[in-house]
């Protein structure tokens, strides 16, 4: 149903006036595992940049309290660099969404590799019964990535994509925060 005098054409342009206005939202996901609703968020690392000038104007990470630890994947846990005393003092997943939830309201999701992270984050909101405040559109990065430069790539993984675009690998040790500034540092190339 179309708002009232606005009809066809004419609301998909209204409707989607200002997506090149809104911010993005890169984000980067740690998690115990690769499937959501099983395993859980361990880390957000979020981005939030001008979609013009790719001017970042938060970063922000926060480390999440797993409660089913015992799901965890070992080599998931590993490449986390998971290490039980770095979470203790951490908060909830409540906690962490309410303030991605505010961080990326009205923004663009965008993420290295879109089927994991989204699948997570809208997970989140589900078990958090909080609002997804995003505008609905996403963007994989990965695949445009691999749109552009395919045929090179031996591998789909970020720091195969950073090489072949020119930008230096991921700063280890590997974490949320750091993978969402790989993703932005493609953006940013492409």
């Amino acid at each position: 149903m179309f708002p009232s005098g606005i009809i066809g054409e004419k609301w998909w342009k209204f409707k989607n006036m200002n997506f090149k206005k809104r911010k993005l939202a890169i984000t980067d996901l740690e998690t115990t595992g690769d499937i959501p609703g099983v395993h859980e968020i361990i880390e957000v690392g979020l981005v939030v940049c001008d979609s013009k000038t790719f001017e970042i104007v938060d970063k922000w990470s926060v480390k999440v309290r797993p409660l089913h630890i015992e799901n965890a994947i070992p080599k998931a846990m590993e490449r986390n660099s998971y290490k039980e005393e770095d979470w203790k003092e951490v908060g909830n997943l409540k906690e962490a969404m309410e303030i991605y939830s505010e961080k990326t309201k009205d923004c663009v999701f965008y993420a290295y590799n879109i089927t994991f992270d989204w699948g997570f984050i809208i997970d989140a909101f589900k078990q958090t019964g909080l609002e997804n405040k995003m505008d609905y559109h996403r963007f994989d990065v990965m695949s445009m990535v691999y749109q552009k430069f395919g045929k090179q790539m031996e591998s789909v993984s970020s720091n195969t994509a950073s090489k072949i675009i020119g930008i230096p690998e991921e700063v280890m040790p590997h974490s949320a925060l750091n993978g969402a500034m790989q993703a932005y540092e493609m953006l940013k190339r492409l």
